[in-house]
């Protein structure tokens, strides 16, 4: 049974107790066309290999004149291997919009402006993901507006120090909410070696630190800002014939990097770990359960079963939902999440208790549905509907062009492929 093998160790217990009480040039590969009846995403990618290794994905999605352009790079906290050195990657979320020699940040703000674009980008623990939407008129002018950026990103120190300030206004603002400052210290306490122990943000001692590490900063972006690291994700109102011209003629000459990084393997766990965060004012207590959790695969299903154990056993309709939220009024709201990592991380119960007295109570009520999920089979008919509400629940999201891309940008991560999504 997949959930007693998952289940087989408990790695983390963390809680909370408020109010201060305890508690192609040349085209190297083309690949696409060829769908499956069982494929999640219903259309015809074309996914292209250019010879500095850069990965381009051309996705014609059928909804008219808007594009959208994701570009996730595999650098993500985890790539954060150097002591005193963490939270570089989510950084240059920050600085990557710095500009250039020839496009500073108030030119391309005009640009994007008059184009009607909506950019942004977001950090995670494996990757980093850039991302505009623009109508279909405007694909190059915002193809080339990314290709400059990636490849000759200009800052000088004042502007350094005055994003890594901004770094340490945004922790300090997170870490003012319990449950962020919650969970920090729940990944601080499952890792002793792997990069997953500390968050997107980093260390705090490290981010401090950042305004002292301008030189580090750019042998950071030289090392990982480079097109093995990179794809490409043109979706929308397009086609392969307009969109290859014009990545080759703005990315084909980016160059290939060398660096290679050894991400530290987190040794198997000995046991439970118990952290407790004091908190200096009123809040409900909170309480988290995190066990260690398999890396993502193509091959095994692990993953997949956790997401059905998280709403089976602890979503809305699980027993013990009903039970504590709804019959004894414990808490005000429990749930579960599962996190499918390039390595394995946490699948995570979080519970906020009405009374801190009732903490360990919950907690053990926690353990006994895990317990349950470990030694208890669940019927065909409840893992059909769970799989079919799963299914269609993921595909009902995916109704407009942006968050086609951006959905995919999230498996695409993993070895830049298209058909992950459908793998997976």
């Amino acid at each position: 049974m997949i959930f007693r093998r998952l289940f087989g160790g408990f790695v983390l217990l963390s809680s909370i107790a408020a109010s201060a009480i305890p508690g192609a040039a040349q085209i190297v590969a083309a690949a696409g066309g060829v769908r499956s009846s069982r494929d999640i995403l219903p259309f015809k990618a074309t996914e292209t290999m250019l010879p500095n290794g850069l990965k381009v994905i051309v996705v014609p999605t059928g909804f008219p004149n808007i594009v959208s352009l994701q570009i996730p790079i595999q650098t993500g906290s985890r790539n954060e291997v150097e002591a005193g050195k963490s939270g570089f990657a989510h950084f240059f979320e920050h600085v990557m919009f710095r500009g250039t020699k020839t496009m500073s940040q108030d030119k391309a703000s005009v640009l994007l402006t008059k184009a009607g674009a909506r950019e942004n980008a977001y950090t995670t623990d494996d990757f980093t993901n850039y991302y505009i939407t623009f109508a279909k008129e405007d694909l190059e002018s915002m193809l080339s507006l990314q290709a400059d950026r990636f490849q000759n990103l200009s800052y000088d120190e004042a502007a350094f120090k005055t994003e890594a300030r901004a770094v340490l206004g945004e922790y300090n603002k997170n870490s003012a909410n319990p449950a962020s400052k919650l969970f920090e210290v729940m990944r601080d306490s499952a890792f002793t070696t792997h990069t997953y122990k500390h968050t997107t943000m980093g260390f705090i001692r490290d981010i401090e630190d950042m305004p002292n590490q301008f030189e580090y900063s750019k042998l950071f972006f030289d090392r990982w800002y480079r097109p093995e690291n990179t794809t490409i994700i043109v979706a929308g109102d397009v086609s392969a014939a307009e969109v290859m011209p014009l990545v080759q003629k703005y990315w084909g000459k980016w160059k290939r990097g060398t660096y290679k990084a050894t991400i530290p393997v987190e040794p198997a766990g000995k046991g439970a770990k118990y952290a407790h965060v004091q908190w200096p004012s009123e809040t409900l207590p909170i309480v988290a359960v995190g066990f260690r959790n398999p890396a993502f695969s193509e091959t095994i299903n692990d993953n997949a079963a956790l997401d059905f154990v998280a709403n089976l056993y602890f979503g809305p309709t699980s027993e013990l939902y009903k039970k504590l939220v709804q019959r004894e009024q414990k808490v005000d709201g429990i749930g579960a999440s599962n996190t499918s990592n390039a390595d394995p991380e946490l699948f995570t119960i979080v519970a906020r208790v009405k009374k801190t007295a009732d903490a360990v109570y919950v907690r053990d009520e926690i353990l006994r549905a895990i317990a349950e999920a470990r030694n208890s089979l669940v019927s065909p008919a409840q893992l059909a509907e769970a799989k079919s509400n799963e299914r269609y629940s993921f595909v009902r999201t995916l109704d407009n062009t942006d968050r086609i891309a951006s959905t995919l940008a999230r498996f695409v991560r993993y070895d830049r492929s298209y058909n992950t999504i459908n793998r997976a």
